[in-house]
């Protein structure tokens, strides 16, 4: 068998299903893990969960019986979202977890999320499992397959941790066909919202829109149902639902930097000042500010669940969050990102309020900005675009370099960023007026032009 060393990515190990992952790619990853784990000197069940894309089904059996051939014990949490693996992490006998999932990839994806203890698996481990997957040694004997339903027990969870509610919203929902939609009706009935739901029958052909919340187009539907129906607010959910995007009562999209506003100052006011927030390089400049204003310390991150959720453990941050809709809590929470949760704390953040999303924020300067732009780039090349566009820009403007290029120009800034799961370029743009923004991003983009890249 041919491994692809593309598909171990920085933070976990995804590719098209049938060229770069196979059913065999999975039985060699299985015992690939089980080599892992026995040189850290850990012992113990694993957990492993899947999402609802068609691939899954296959994609874990080959991940299960390189498992137990390597003498590991499983604990099958069935097709769920991540966070519900993550959580399993934290109530189940199990050392470690694999999520089968292709997140918000396109269908012809599909993936493994990793995690030793509680921690995320990532960077050099990553590659580390690519080289035992490829060489050996594995491990010889005869583990064990056991099954365990959660779903219910995480509900509970999630209810307590959210508390009464204290008025009752008016609420749509858009599982848009990820395996959100097995818990969010759920959820939501507990918690005793009135809500909509869009999508939320569990379908991994994703057949009404993709479940990706950064991308406008696929939040049409819960924009209209949301002033069809004058709802409070609409969220949407990612394919594993570890991504959340809202829309405020107006049918306005809230992006996540301004999700996570809201996230901040609630949890500076509830639990004292000086925290530190921590958020990627794709965020506003409205949100650094405004975590000043709350008397918190912004901290720019790289993009990227594992390295977030890293970041936050070592600061002892409470929340965290990213453009892309993933939010992570450990105030009151596990310290990873879940959407299902997001959703229920956002609820109740505002509901005490007594006020609208949008008069929540409307004390917020505005910028005017792009959303997350996508640009196609070949595999091999994106990281030495990234790299020639920091060595360029820095020559006239001041780079902030922690992931990918953050050009500053005084009035407004650019990125240029490469995807760790896509082959793609990440841009987005911001400024103090819709010229300005016109400017840089024209500036930038002719750069990327000239290396070739189609803006």
């Amino acid at each position: 068998m041919t491994l692809s060393r593309e598909i171990f990515r920085e933070y976990d190990v995804r590719g098209i299903v049938g060229r770069d992952l196979t059913a065999d790619t999975a039985h060699a990853l299985g015992r690939a893990y089980a080599a892992y784990v026995a040189q850290k000197g850990v012992s113990g069940a694993i957990a492993v969960g899947r999402d609802n894309r068609p691939s899954g089904g296959e994609l874990r059996e080959g991940l299960v019986r390189g498992l137990t051939e390597s003498g590991m014990h499983v604990v099958d949490v069935g097709v769920v979202p991540t966070p519900l693996l993550y959580w399993a992490l934290n109530h189940l006998d199990v050392v470690g977890g694999i999520q089968v999932t292709g997140s918000h990839n396109p269908p012809e994806y599909n993936g493994f999320k990793l995690s030793l203890g509680t921690a995320s698996i990532h960077g050099h481990a990553i590659q580390e499992l690519y080289r035992l997957a490829a060489n050996g040694p594995f491990r010889s004997g005869k583990g064990s397959v056991r099954t365990e339903s959660i779903i219910d027990r995480y509900v509970d969870d999630m209810v307590m941790r959210t508390g009464p509610l204290a008025r009752r919203l008016k609420l749509v929902v858009d599982c848009g066909n990820g395996v959100g939609a097995l818990v969010a009706p759920i959820l939501f009935d507990k918690l005793n919202v009135e809500w909509t739901g869009l999508f939320c029958e569990s379908d991994g052909t994703f057949p009404n829109h993709h479940p990706d919340p950064t991308v406008v187009g696929n939040l049409q539907d819960l924009i209209g149902k949301v002033k069809s129906t004058g709802a409070d607010l609409g969220v949407a959910f990612d394919g594993d639902a570890d991504r959340i995007g809202v829309v405020d009562e107006h049918g306005s999209i809230v992006w996540g930097d301004h999700v996570l506003i809201l996230y901040a100052r609630d949890v500076l006011a509830r639990t004292g000042e000086g925290q530190p927030i921590i958020f990627d390089v794709k965020c506003s400049q409205a949100l650094s500010d405004e975590i000043l204003k709350a008397h918190g310390v912004p901290v720019m991150w790289k993009t990227g669940h594992s390295l977030m959720k890293d970041k936050m453990r070592e600061l002892q941050a409470p929340v965290g969050g990213e453009m892309s809709g993933h939010m992570f809590f450990t105030e009151g929470f596990y310290g990873h990102d879940d959407a299902l949760y997001g959703a229920a704390r956002l609820i109740r953040i505002v509901a005490a309020s007594g006020k609208s999303i949008s008069e929540m924020l409307a004390d917020v300067p505005r910028f005017v900005s792009t959303p997350e732009l996508r640009v196609d780039v070949e595999e091999s090349r994106k990281f030495g675009i990234v790299d020639d566009a920091i060595r360029h820009f820095r020559e006239t403007h001041e780079v902030i370099d922690v992931d990918g290029a953050r050009v500053l120009f005084g009035d407004g800034w650019g990125l240029i960023r490469a995807s760790n799961t896509q082959p793609v370029l990440v841009l987005r743009f911001e400024a103090r007026s819709a010229e300005r923004l016109a400017a840089i991003r024209g500036e930038m983009e002719d750069w990327l032009r000239a290396q070739g890249v189609a803006t």
